[in-house]
C-alpha cells in the first residue's frame, strides 16, 4: 500500500509541477504594480505617517512650519539660550546673532537681534556658563565673546573659518576651524580679557596671550565638528575627506578614527556607553557648503505667508550616520543615497536624523533595524535640530532655503495622511482593485483611499480629481481591497487617510494595484513571398522543458510565442514543388495576446476575396497556384485576438499586403542571336514576358558546356523586357558549332531556342 501511495505521490507532485509549468508560458492579460511605501513617498509627502525601510506606513511625528517671517536669509546654527523657550541662532548675510522666543501654547516664535558682528557668516555660537556668548564667523576665522549684547572680545584666528566649538568645563572651550583644519583651546576668561583685536594674529605667543593655544592639527581642509567620549578623548570630524579623529583629552597628535575620501563629517553624537555615532556625507563636492542663499531677501514676504516650497537640484551623493562602538569596528547604520544628513538625535531606541537637499526628515529603529522616512520640511535643507526641554517628544528643527523654524512633534495624533508619488503604469491601463497585505492595529473603516490618473509625466500638471476608492471584499483572506473602477490613466497616484482614533502600533503593509493595460492592436512586423515552386516541410515544435528553475516561479519571463514560432518557421527545409507559393509573416501582439491570422486573395477585378487559410497559429501557409489564372491578385492579412482576451474586447488589424504574380505562361524570346569572331562567340537574347520580370538566361552549347547569367546589358534587372549577353571563348567551345537558349522569368517559366554559328576552320 506505502509503495502504491508512493507512487500516486510522484504522479500527482509531477502533474502539478507541469502545471507549474504551462503556467509560466500562459502570462495573464492584466497586470499588477506593486506600491512600496518606502520607495513612493517623498518626504515632504507624509504627515503624521512616517515610511519604513521594509516598505510599510508606521506611525510618525507631525512635522509643522512655524508661519513666522524669517528672521534672517541664511540660518546656520541652533544653540539653547538662557531657558526652555529662548534660543540662539547663527545668521548670515549680516553677522547676526539672534535670540528666537519660542511659544509651546501656539507654536509660534519671535526674534530679536542679539548683536551684529562685523564678519557676514556665524557659523557657530556657543552659551556659557555664565551668560556670555561664543561667536565663530567666516571668512575671516575670527572668534567673539558676546556679552550683554556687545562683542567684548575678538580675535581674528590664523584660519578662514569656525565652525563647531565644545565646553569641556567652565573655563575651557575647544574651537574647531576651517582651512586649515585646526583645534584650538580657549581660556573664556583670559580671552575677553584681551579686548577687541581687529588685525589676525599667527604668533603662537600672542595668540597665547589671549587665552588661545592650538590643541590639535590635521592635514585635512577643514574641522566640522568636535565631541567628547565618555572616557574624555576628544573627537573630530574632517571635510573634505570626512576622516574621524580622536584627540586625547589634553590634546596632542591626532590618531585616525575612520579614514574616507570625498566626505564631510556633518555631526557627531557621542553615547553615554561610550559609543559614538557620526553622520557623513559623501559627495564629490563637499568642500563647498551646500546651503545656498535664497533668491529674494526674506522680508519680502508677508508676516505670516510660509514660502513656497523649494525646488533644489537633486543631491547626487549619499549618507551614512555609522556607529564606533567603544570596543568594537565600526558599523553602517543607515545609508541613502541622493540625500544630504546634517544632523542627529536620539530619543529611546530612534536615531532622528535631518537632512536635504529636499527637506527631508529620516529616523532609524535601532532596535528593529530598520530606516524610516518621517514627514519633510517645504525648506531645501534641515541643518538644526535640538529637543524641546520639558516637552518629551518635541523638537525645534531650523530649516535654510528657504529659511525658517518648524516644529516636529512625536507626541500629538494629528491628522495621518500620505501620498504617493507619480506611479508609472507603464502604458495607459484601466485600474481594478488596490490591495493591502495587511492591516494592522486598523480596522478598514478607518482607512480612506483616494486615487488620481493623467496621461502625462509632468508631476503638477494634467492630473484628474482625487476619485474616493470603494471598499470591496474588505477583510477577506488574501488583504483588504479598494476598487478603482472607471478609472484610466499611465500615471497614478494614491492618497491614503486615516481616520477614527489609529494608534500609535497601526502599520499598513505594502500594497498592489491590480490593472489591466490598454489593449492594443497586433501589428505586422515582416512580409514575404518565398520563391515559387518551393514547398515547405515544416520543422517539428521542440517540447517544452519538463522542468523549471526557481527563478522561473520567481520571475516569469514574458510569453514570446510568436518568436518561438518564426525560429521553429527558419528551421523548416525547402524542397522544389513545381506550382507550390510560401507566404510567410510575423504578426506581433504589443501586450502578448494569442493572434490567429487568416490570408486571403483576390484577383485584379474581381471582387471577393478568397481565404487560403483561416484562422491560423502559424506565421506562414503554402499553396498551389496551378489552378489559379494568370493576373495580378491583391493579398490581404487579417490578424485577430482570441482568448483569454475576452471576445468583446478581441481586436482586429487587416493588414494589405505584397501583390502575388500568377503567371504561368513563358516568356517570348523577341531575339536570339550567335555571333563567333576570332577568338570568342557572342551569345544574345532580347526577351520580353506579360507579367513577371525576367530573371536570366541558361546556354548549352552541344559540346556540352553549360554557362548562365542573370546580369542584364544594361546592369539593372528591374524590368519585363530585357537583353542578356554571354561571352565564351573559343578555346573552351572549339569543336561546338551550336547552344540551345533557355530565356526564364521570375515565376519559373522559360522558353527554348537554338542558335548556331560557323564552324572553325
Amino acid at each position: 500500500m506505502a509503495a502504491v501511495f508512493s507512487r500516486r505521490a510522484r504522479l500527482y507532485l509531477f502533474a502539478y509541477f507541469l502545471s507549474f509549468v504551462v503556467t509560466l508560458r500562459a502570462e495573464p492579460l492584466s497586470k499588477k504594480i506593486d506600491v512600496d511605501f518606502f520607495r513612493d513617498v517623498p518626504s515632504r509627502n507624509l504627515r503624521g505617517l512616517a515610511t519604513r525601510s521594509d516598505g510599510r506606513l508606521v506611525a510618525g511625528p507631525t512635522l509643522s512650519e512655524i508661519a513666522v517671517r524669517a528672521p534672517a536669509d541664511l540660518l546656520w546654527c541652533l544653540e539653547p539660550g538662557a531657558d526652555a523657550t529662548h534660543w540662539l541662532v547663527g545668521a548670515g548675510p549680516d553677522g547676526k546673532i539672534l535670540e528666537i522666543t519660542f511659544n509651546p501654547n501656539d507654536a509660534t516664535y519671535a526674534s530679536r537681534d542679539v548683536v551684529k558682528l562685523d564678519d557676514p557668516q556665524v557659523f557657530a555660537v556657543k552659551r556659557l556658563p555664565d551668560g556670555a556668548i561664543l561667536a565663530g564667523t567666516s571668512p575671516k576665522g575670527a572668534l567673539y565673546l558676546v556679552r550683554a549684547g556687545k562683542a567684548t572680545a575678538r580675535l581674528a584666528l590664523p584660519v578662514d573659518s569656525i565652525f563647531d566649538f565644545l565646553l569641556l568645563d567652565d573655563r575651557t572651550a575647544l574651537v574647531a576651524t576651517g582651512n586649515p583644519g585646526r583645534v584650538y583651546r580657549i581660556d573664556p576668561t583670559k580671552f575677553e580679557a584681551g579686548g577687541v583685536v581687529v588685525e589676525k594674529i599667527s604668533d603662537a605667543k600672542l595668540l597665547a596671550d589671549r587665552g588661545v593655544t592650538l590643541f590639535g592639527e590635521i592635514r585635512d581642509r577643514n574641522i566640522r565638528r568636535l565631541a567628547q567620549l565618555a572616557n574624555g578623548r576628544i573627537v573630530a570630524g574632517s571635510a573634505p575627506k570626512g576622516t574621524l579623529y580622536t584627540f586625547a583629552h589634553d590634546g596632542g597628535a591626532p590618531v585616525i578614527l575612520q579614514e574616507n575620501r570625498e566626505a564631510e563629517v556633518t555631526d557627531l553624537l557621542p553615547q553615554p556607553n561610550g559609543d559614538l555615532l557620526a553622520t557623513i556625507v559623501f559627495a564629490s563636492s563637499t568642500g563647498e557648503a551646500r546651503i545656498t542663499p535664497p533668491k529674494s531677501a526674506g522680508d519680502t514676504k508677508p508676516a505670516l505667508e510660509l514660502p513656497p516650497v523649494a525646488q533644489a537640484e537633486k543631491f547626487g551623493g549619499r549618507s551614512s550616520v555609522v556607529l564606533f562602538p567603544a570596543d568594537g569596528f565600526a558599523e553602517t547604520l543607515v545609508s541613502r543615497a541622493n540625500a544630504a544628513f546634517y544632523r542627529v538625535l536620539r530619543q529611546g531606541d530612534l536615531l532622528i536624523i535631518t537632512g536635504g537637499e529636499q527637506g527631508e526628515l529620516f529616523g532609524f529603529d535601532l532596535k528593529a533595524k530598520l530606516g524610516l522616512t518621517y514627514a519633510g520640511s517645504i525648506s531645501s535643507q534641515l541643518n538644526g535640530l535640538a529637543p524641546i526641554a520639558g516637552s518629551p517628544g518635541k523638537y525645534l528643527v531650523l530649516r535654510n532655503n528657504a529659511p525658517g523654524l518648524a516644529l516636529l512633534d512625536f507626541t500629538t495624533a494629528g491628522i495621518r495622511e500620505v501620498e504617493t508619488r507619480r506611479l508609472d503604469l507603464g502604458t495607459p491601463a484601466l485600474l481594478g482593485a488596490l490591495r493591502f497585505n495587511r492591516l494592522r492595529n486598523l480596522a478598514d473603516s478607518q482607512l480612506a483611499l483616494e486615487a488620481r490618473t493623467s496621461n502625462g509625466s509632468d508631476e503638477v500638471e494634467g492630473w484628474g480629481p482625487w476619485t474616493p476608492l470603494k471598499s470591496g471584499d474588505t477583510g477577506s483572506p488574501a488583504g483588504a481591497g479598494w476598487r478603482l473602477n472607471g478609472l484610466r490613466g499611465r500615471y497614478l497616484k494614491l492618497r491614503l487617510r486615516l481616520t477614527g482614533t489609529a494608534g500609535a502600533a497601526v502599520e499598513v503593509d505594502k500594497g498592489t494595484v491590480f490593472i489591466l493595460p490598454q489593449n492594443r492592436r497586433p501589428v505586422l512586423q515582416e512580409f514575404r513571398f518565398i520563391a515559387p515552386n518551393y514547398g515547405l516541410v515544416p520543422a517539428v515544435d521542440q517540447p517544452p522543458a519538463q522542468v523549471a528553475t526557481l527563478s522561473q516561479l520567481l520571475s516569469p519571463s514574458p510569453r514570446d510565442d510568436d518568436a518561438k514560432r518564426r525560429e521553429s518557421f527558419l528551421r523548416s527545409q525547402i524542397v522544389p514543388s513545381p506550382g507550390t507559393q510560401i507566404v510567410f509573416w510575423n504578426v506581433t501582439d504589443p501586450d502578448g495576446d494569442n493572434v490567429t491570422c487568416t490570408f486571403s486573395i483576390r484577383r485584379d477585378g474581381d471582387t471577393n476575396w478568397t481565404d487560403l487559410t483561416i484562422d491560423t497559429h502559424e506565421s506562414f501557409t503554402q499553396f498551389d497556384t496551378a489552378h489559379l489564372p494568370d493576373g495580378v491578385y491583391f493579398t490581404r492579412l487579417v490578424a485577430t485576438e482570441r482568448a483569454p482576451r475576452l471576445p468583446a474586447d478581441q481586436l482586429t488589424a487587416t493588414f494589405e499586403t505584397d501583390d502575388l504574380i500568377v503567371d504561368h505562361t513563358p516568356p517570348e524570346i523577341l531575339e536570339a542571336t550567335a555571333k563567333r569572331d576570332s577568338d570568342r562567340v557572342l551569345i544574345a537574347v532580347h526577351g520580353r514576358d506579360a507579367l513577371s520580370l525576367l530573371q536570366g538566361i541558361e546556354v548549352n552549347f552541344n559540346n556540352g558546356l553549360h554557362e548562365e547569367t542573370e546580369q542584364p546589358d544594361d546592369g539593372i534587372r528591374d524590368s519585363r523586357d530585357e537583353r542578356f549577353t554571354i561571352e565564351v571563348p573559343l578555346a573552351k567551345i572549339s569543336n561546338a558549332t551550336s547552344a540551345e537558349v533557355t530565356l526564364y522569368d521570375a515565376s519559373g517559366n522559360s522558353v527554348s531556342k537554338r542558335v548556331s554559328w560557323p564552324a572553325a576552320k
